[in-house]
C-alpha cells in the first residue's frame, strides 16, 4: 500500500546550526499537535469512517503526515548537526542527550515524550472529523509560532510549507464533515 519516495515533500537544506530552534521544532514531531499524533490519529480513525471516501481521505492525509514527520526529523537533524555536548547542554538539550544521544525522538519542546493519549479516535465520524479540524488548527498555530521564533530563511521556508498543508488538511476535513452532516451521520 505504501511506497517511499526518497525525498521530502519540500526541500530541507539548513546550513546553520541552531540548537535552540531545534529544541522548539521537535514539538512539531512529538507534541500534542505534532505530525506523529496526526498521522496516527487519522490512520486509526480511517477504519470507522462510513464509506470509502472518508477512509481514503484519512489514509491519504495520514500518509502525508508521516512525510511531515520525516521533514521535521530532517530539520532537527540539520539544526543539530555537529553539535558539541556543551552546545547541547547550553541549549537545554542535555536531558534529551542523556536518554537519546543525538537521535531524533518524538517529544515536545519541554522534553515531554510523545504519548498515545494525543491520539483521539471515537468511532463517530462527526466527532472524529471535528477533532481532526481542531488538530489541524492547533498544528497551524504551532507552525505560526515557530515561524515567529525562526530567523533563518532555510528554516522558515519548510515551516511555511508545513503550515500551509495544515490549512489544506483542515479544508479537506471540513468538506468531508459537511458531506457527512448532510447525510445524517
Amino acid at each position: 500500500m505504501y511506497s517511499y519516495v526518497k525525498h521530502t515533500n519540500f526541500p530541507v537544506n539548513i546550513k546553520k546550526k541552531d540548537l535552540k530552534m531545534a529544541k522548539y521544532i521537535i514539538t512539531a514531531l512529538g507534541g500534542s499537535a505534532g505530525e506523529l499524533a496526526a498521522a496516527l490519529r487519522y490512520f486509526s480513525q480511517k477504519f470507522t469512517m462510513p464509506d470509502e471516501r472518508g477512509k481514503a481521505l484519512l489514509n491519504d492525509i495520514a500518509t502525508e503526515e508521516l512525510g511531515h514527520c520525516e521533514m521535521i526529523g530532517t530539520i532537527v537533524s540539520q539544526l543539530t548537526k555537529d553539535a558539541t555536548l556543551k552546545e547541547l547542554e547550553d541549549a537545554g538539550l542535555g536531558p534529551t542527550y542523556v536518554e537519546h544521544g543525538k537521535g531524533i525522538f518524538p517529544a515536545n519542546a519541554n522534553g515531554v515524550d510523545f504519548t498515545a493519549s494525543y491520539i483521539a479516535s471515537t468511532g463517530d465520524p462527526i466527532v472524529d472529523l471535528s477533532e481532526d479540524m481542531a488538530a489541524e488548527q492547533k498544528a497551524r498555530i504551532s507552525y505560526e509560532h515557530l515561524i515567529d521564533l525562526a530567523t533563518d530563511e532555510d528554516v522558515i521556508a519548510p515551516l511555511l510549507f508545513l503550515r500551509q498543508r495544515e490549512v489544506i488538511h483542515f479544508n479537506r476535513f471540513k468538506e468531508l464533515y459537511d458531506f457527512y452532516k448532510k447525510r445524517g451521520y
